[in-house]
């Protein structure tokens, strides 16, 4: 028995050995060289996708742009109709409400807390030091049969009802490509709040020198998710200031 003990404690001691030889910032960089370069990475301007989501056996097409200095929209076709969803020119947040059909602007926190997400773009782990953003290496971890390193990511705090709360997600890289295919985290408000989502990336392809993935899947984590599938990527796309502004009656 203590022979069986002594066998096991190596192994576990040679296991923690093999995830500490990889760094927190030895792995963040194999995944910006692995997709591309860091430089071609930060060289970047802009994303935009054309995608389709299967809600309830209906498709819906979806047109989703991000910009390096924090604008974006969702563009949902639906019925022949085009609705903007998560719209933000910079300043303004605002949405289509599907029932009045019209377009509504967000609340001051929801803003601010849009403000400190333009940030990540093109990904939260880029140059995250600058951020002021904290990596912690926890170990590793089985994803759908795929061995990789979790990472705990903290950026700054958001703020919910009012009150400061934590802003914490979890990253999934492959141990053997660097490359992550998935991210965790908690919602902290909402019907829902606490429940942890789960996003899950596969499928790379390259455009243009860069690596994106063309499957994506997100929902509850051990519950059930919505798959989106990429039929197009396009970088530094043209946009006009109009493509974001909130429409004025």
């Amino acid at each position: 028995m203590k022979k069986f003990s002594l066998a096991l404690v190596v192994v576990l001691a040679i296991s923690s050995l093999n995830v500490k030889a990889q760094s927190v910032d030895e792995i963040v960089s194999g995944y910006f060289e692995n997709t591309g370069g860091k430089e071609a990475w930060g060289a970047l301007e802009g994303i935009k996708l054309i995608a389709k989501v299967n809600q309830n056996g209906i498709e819906f097409p979806l047109e989703i742009v991000q910009m390096a200095d924090g604008r974006q929209y969702t563009k949902v076709t639906f019925q022949g109709n085009e609705f903007k969803q998560g719209v933000f020119d910079g300043e303004t947040l605002w949405s289509t409400n599907f029932q009045t059909m019209k377009a509504e602007k967000s609340d001051a926190e929801a803003t601010g807390n849009q403000k400190l997400e333009a940030n990540d773009f093109p990904d939260a782990l880029y140059n995250y030091q600058d951020k002021g953003y904290t990596v912690e290496l926890m170990g590793t971890e089985t994803i759908d049969g795929a061995e990789t390193y979790k990472i705990k990511v903290v950026k700054e705090p958001m703020t919910v009802d009012g009150q400061e709360v934590e802003d914490i997600s979890y990253y999934f890289f492959d141990t053997e490509t660097y490359v992550p295919i998935a991210q965790e985290s908690q919602l902290k408000q909402g019907p829902a709040k606490g429940t942890v989502m789960q996003i899950k990336m596969s499928d790379y392809q390259e455009v243009d020198g860069l690596y994106f993935p063309f499957s994506m899947s997100q929902g509850t984590k051990g519950g059930q998710s919505q798959p989106l599938m990429i039929d197009s990527i396009e970088l530094n796309p043209e946009v006009s200031t109009s493509d974001f502004a909130f429409p004025e009656e």
